[in-house]
């Protein structure tokens, strides 16, 4: 629920801010801040809720601050927490400084509660040999508590079977165990307490009365004793097709013509001969029982459906016999008498009352309700209970010492998110470092199920990859979702592998199962469009190349089937060779716009040289811009809108407020190898590949192509006026050169000059 307004009494405290991740944050520096955050608005909370799993941050601590234990910590536990350790300590300073240990002298024993932890830490200390110490830490109150929780008395009001001396006693306790269940005793092993005690022995009277309720009217109820049950259950076997028959019989006594009919049709039987019939014939199962005459009893003994012959014969040896005498038939008469006999037994068995103890049998049901086990176990469970104070005081000590320790870790996680952004320790929800792709990704969290993770966590707009990672000496694996923020997605695909190092410095081998694509840095953005534009070509070449190696292969083919067309006609002479006269105009005109585009950017260069060095590098800068501008600025905008939030969220946080991933942050959260400081460097690589001057060569043939070109007036059309022959002289008219200086008379085209 929200915090309260301070009351008019209450002086409201004053809090101190610092801005990180384009956002304000409280401050926790004094034991004032945390036990005045109940009056701190949770509107400026960083978070209000986290899971007490995938968290680096001891779960012991966590669960006793997890009050209601649904394995999330939320905003009031956390507050709660303070003020309990808060108020158990004359110093809540003590509370900011984190350290392992609390002095015996720091201990608020104005306090009752304080007092008997103060007594219950003196206690530990001295059973452990350190009577003399003034300070008690983590591990001796684990280790005490151990100590105290594997004793058979331990103040958690639940007996185990080693709790009793008596070997009588100690079985019954083994026997509510296995019947109604057991609870776990702070030792962790399976005992009882007052509840399943008294749920135990509440099943033994019911069942019990139950018995006693047949023996009473044994005659009537068991009129074959134990074996009456047996009987019953034979005769439910068979009942419905044995009330079947005699309903049969009465049937066709009344209209002798449905006799044929209540026996089955011959088309029926015909169904069945065209079938491999097994021994027991469970194909007429359905049919009548016997063969369906007019007044006849039912024969025990031939003529049965051999579907039920077995049952039947189980049911007169079980239930007939015994009750009607030794007899081969039973009439409907017999059948009515027989059901009336078990109808006692019948409505007995449907008053059973649901027990567990049924197992146990009657006689050990009477052995336990007669003797005085129930009262050993009482007195032992009234025994454990009187530590019970020992017991609270062991457990505060824990829960002080804990929390004297973790409770500002999780605070400065919690209500802000100081140890993410200040660069120190890493936030209790990094989970390691992940090396990949030569960048170490230090933003690694911890994920149960990647799928259902992505659907969140892809609203934070960050280049996320879940990466699988697995130490095969152990065995031991996890998945984590790594955030890259520096570099390009080049290499960064399904399949590749890194190692994961976790916060133990454990080695993991890291193998990238899922990637969620984003921008990932403005040098990216950058040569984007020209590693666009490059691949473009690429694809060009090889979509050129593949159709040129198509388009030879079928030529290849077709001159390999003439010429062995022609070889089989002799005196055929192959026909000579023709120039495709479209091909060389084609030629002629690509060749012409190449040389027209290198001879305009060849001009543009010298204009752009005349007017100075600076104009060349603005335009070469504009360019660039022009180009890669609208790639860095749409970047710009997604990588200052990249939000912790959603992954947090997707991994059971509660985030409340936007924890952006800016590119200055961004670049801190991933960095990319850097050769160290001071380092030398040798720049000859013996596995270089060969450079030859092919550039120069294609440059040469390029020139060499435009000249020609050029000289026979075939780039005349696709040449500016500035580059047109006004500077070309020709051989053969030497006073052309006089012209030099009257340009208007060669831009005119020649065409147009001629007389």
């Amino acid at each position: 629920m929200p915090n309260p307004a301070p009351t008019p009494s209450q002086k409201p405290h004053a809090w101190r801010f610092f801005r990180a991740g384009g956002f304000d944050q409280v401050k926790l520096e004094t034991g004032a801040d945390l036990l005045s955050l109940d009056q701190l608005d949770q509107k400026l909370w960083v978070a209000l809720a986290c899971p007490t799993a995938g968290i680096e941050f001891d779960p012991k601590t966590a669960a006793l601050i997890d009050i209601d234990g649904d394995g999330r910590i939320r905003a009031a536990e956390l507050i709660a927490a303070i003020r309990w350790a808060g108020s158990l300590l004359k110093n809540p300073d003590d509370l900011v400084a984190g350290r392992d240990g609390v002095a015996l002298d720091a201990i608020n024993d104005a306090l009752p509660e304080g007092r008997q932890i103060l007594g219950s830490a003196r206690v530990i200390l001295r059973q452990l040999g350190r009577a003399d110490a003034q300070v008690i830490t983590v591990a001796d109150a684990e280790a005490a508590t151990r100590s105290f929780a594997n004793t058979v008395f331990n103040g958690d009001g639940i007996i185990i079977p080693e709790s009793a001396d008596d070997p009588g006693v100690r079985k019954v306790i083994g026997d509510a165990i296995a019947t109604v269940g057991a609870v776990s005793d702070r030792s962790g092993k399976p005992g009882i307490d007052a509840a399943k005690l008294a749920e135990f022995f509440t099943e033994l009277s019911r069942f019990e009365a139950w018995v006693a309720a047949s023996e009473a009217d044994a005659a009537r109820i068991l009129p074959l004793g134990p074996a009456t049950a047996g009987a019953l259950a034979a005769l439910r076997a068979v009942q419905g097709k044995i009330d079947d028959y005699f309903g049969r019989c009465r049937l066709a006594a009344f209209e002798g013509r449905l006799a044929p009919l209540l026996n089955r049709t011959e088309e029926d039987y015909k169904g069945l001969l065209a079938k491999d019939l097994s021994l027991t014939a469970q194909e007429v199962a359905g049919f009548p029982l016997s063969r369906i005459v007019p007044g006849q009893p039912l024969d025990l003994l031939s003529g049965l459906n051999p579907a039920h012959a077995a049952a039947v014969a189980a049911f007169r040896d079980a239930a007939v016999v015994p009750l009607l005498g030794s007899r081969t038939v039973l009439t409907e008469e017999d059948w009515a008498r027989l059901q009336d006999r078990l109808a006692p037994n019948a409505a007995w068995m449907a008053s059973k009352p649901a027990s567990r103890v049924e197992s146990l049998g009657i006689a050990r049901v009477r052995e336990i309700l007669g003797g005085d086990a129930r009262s050993g176990i009482e007195a032992l469970i009234a025994r454990d209970r009187e530590l019970e104070p020992e017991a609270t005081g062991v457990a505060g000590v824990e829960k002080l010492v804990r929390l004297h320790r973790d409770l500002i870790l999780l605070a400065n996680n919690f209500v802000n998110f100081r140890d993410l952004y200040d660069g120190g320790s890493p936030a209790i929800f990094q989970s390691g470092t992940l090396y990949l792709d030569q960048r170490s990704c230090n933003l690694c969290i911890t994920v149960v199920d990647p799928a259902k993770h992505a659907v969140m966590a892809s609203l934070a707009g960050a280049y996320l990859a879940y990466v699988d990672c697995v130490r095969k000496a152990t065995g031991q694996k996890l998945t984590v979702v790594a955030i890259f923020s520096q570099g390009d997605d080049e290499n960064l695909m399904v399949g590749r592998n890194g190692v994961f190092y976790d916060r133990k410095g454990l080695d993991y081998d890291a193998t990238i199962t899922k990637i969620v694509a984003n921008p990932i840095s403005l040098r990216q953005a950058f040569w984007l469009p020209y590693k666009r534009f490059v691949r473009w070509v690429e694809e060009q070449i090889a979509k050129r190349a593949a159709e040129a190696d198509a388009a030879a292969s079928q030529k290849l083919t077709a001159a390999a089937t003439s010429a062995a067309g022609k070889a089989a006609t002799p005196g055929a002479a192959a026909p000579p060779p023709k120039v495709d006269v479209g091909t060389v105009a084609a030629l002629g005109v690509a060749f012409g716009a190449i040389g027209g585009f290198f001879t305009a950017v060849a001009t543009l260069g010298k204009d752009l040289w005349a007017q100075g060095a600076f104009a060349m590098v603005g335009a070469i800068v504009g360019v660039m811009a022009l180009i890669s501008g609208p790639s860095l600025v749409m970047t710009y905008i997604k990588l200052r809108k990249r939000n912790l939030g959603p992954i947090l969220d997707a991994n059971g946080w509660a985030v409340n407020a936007k924890a952006r991933i800016n590119v200055p942050f961004g670049t801190r959260l991933t960095a990319i190898a850097e050769l160290p400081p001071g380092a030398a460097r040798d720049l000859i690589d013996p596995f270089e590949e060969t450079r030859r001057p092919w550039r120069l060569y294609l440059a040469l043939v390029v020139v060499a192509v435009l000249g020609w070109q050029w000289s026979t007036d075939k780039l005349e059309p696709h040449l500016p006026d500035v580059l047109k022959h006004r500077y070309h002289f020709p051989k053969k008219d030497a006073g052309a050169k006089a012209d030099l200086a009257k340009p208007e008379t060669n831009s005119v085209p020649k065409a147009a000059a001629a007389p």
